[in-house]
């Protein structure tokens, strides 16, 4: 019998999610819930653009989420947990289990040790499992040197590169990660928060756990990358010198020793898109993906591929780690 779903967030990413949830055989879409105007009332089908299940999109959290109890929520909302524990709070509470793609949710004991408690607590208490995914954090930079750490001995150090050319990415990545920004607007997004790939720091606090290293401290830089010509985004032009991009590296260390390094680089144009992980020890191990793994497809194929495995996890909070190889 299919498992129950709904759908919490019908943007870009969340109706990508909706169209993957439609093919997967063991998913059945029975609610959907958005909070913008324009998609309210209108049928799934028409938001998603695809055949759907008679599914109307409401604005009543409680009542929609009722109609898939004993099922999983689909959750793609916010990338800040402390915005979105509210949702993931009544989502549990209404008896679904969560997939979110919540940033910080990857890896919340991070930076918000006292919600990621809370939302263990009742995940418990109500017996539903809660996850936060995606393809990274979630996948490329965290799950993925997990998975190769399984045919190494001794590992010492993790190193992910990951270069995306954000020409081939919608304009909210590209105008989320600087691109057309002067240098004072940059520095300020860098200091509010607002600019920048948000789950770096829970990807490399991820990645040395996922290979059997400790960790006690994790920190992350975010510089401006300049275009050597002029660059066209979409719907806007940088001019040579411009911002064009990011440049982010997070960091984790143990005991003072640099154990793992995360560097991603989201530019317009950026040279040789890639995703690169090394695992240096004995013996070491590299792989690399020319072109890089696709964002927000393979973000979606990944909170769907995750719904049946959490469905069936044991309950509370849990991270990537501790699910199972394969889909």
């Amino acid at each position: 019998m299919p498992i129950k779903v709904a759908l919490m967030g019908l943007g870009a990413i969340g109706r990508g999610i909706g169209r993957c949830a439609l093919q997967k055989t063991e998913l059945e879409i029975v609610a959907a819930i958005d909070l913008d105007p324009s998609r309210v009332g209108k049928k799934l089908s028409d938001v998603l653009d695809a055949p759907a299940p008679e599914v109307v999109i409401g604005s009543d959290a409680v009542a929609e989420m009722r109609k898939a109890q004993g099922g999983v929520l689909l959750h793609a909302t916010g990338s800040r947990l402390d915005q979105v524990e509210g949702e993931l709070a009544q989502s549990l509470t209404a008896g679904l289990s969560v997939v979110s793609t919540c940033e910080e949710l990857a890896y919340p004991w991070l930076r918000h040790p006292e919600i990621a408690e809370r939302l263990d607590k009742l995940a418990q208490k109500r017996k539903l499992a809660l996850l936060g995914t995606g393809v990274n954090p979630g996948f490329v930079m965290d799950r993925l040197p997990a998975t190769l750490g399984a045919v190494c001995g001794r590992i010492d150090r993790v190193r992910v590169v990951r270069v995306v050319d954000s020409r081939t990415r919608r304009v909210q990545l590209q105008r989320k990660t600087g691109a057309g920004m002067n240098e004072e607007e940059f520095d300020r997004g860098v200091d509010e928060g607002t600019l920048g790939h948000v789950g770096l720091m829970e990807s490399a606090a991820l990645a040395a756990l996922g290979v059997g290293l400790e960790v006690d401290e994790v920190d992350e830089t975010i510089d401006p990358v300049e275009a050597d010509e002029d660059m066209q985004g979409e719907g806007f032009r940088v001019p040579r010198g411009g911002i064009v991009g990011i440049k982010q590296v997070a960091r984790a260390f143990h005991d003072g020793k640099e154990i793992a390094s995360l560097d991603l680089t989201i530019a317009l144009g950026a040279p040789s898109p890639r995703d690169e992980i090394e695992l240096e020890g004995d013996p070491g191990i590299r792989i690399m993906i020319p072109g890089g793994t696709p964002g927000d497809k393979a973000t979606s194929w990944t909170v769907v591929h995750a719904a049946p495995l959490v469905h069936g996890s044991e309950p509370g909070l849990i991270s990537v780690l501790d699910l199972p190889a394969g889909r």
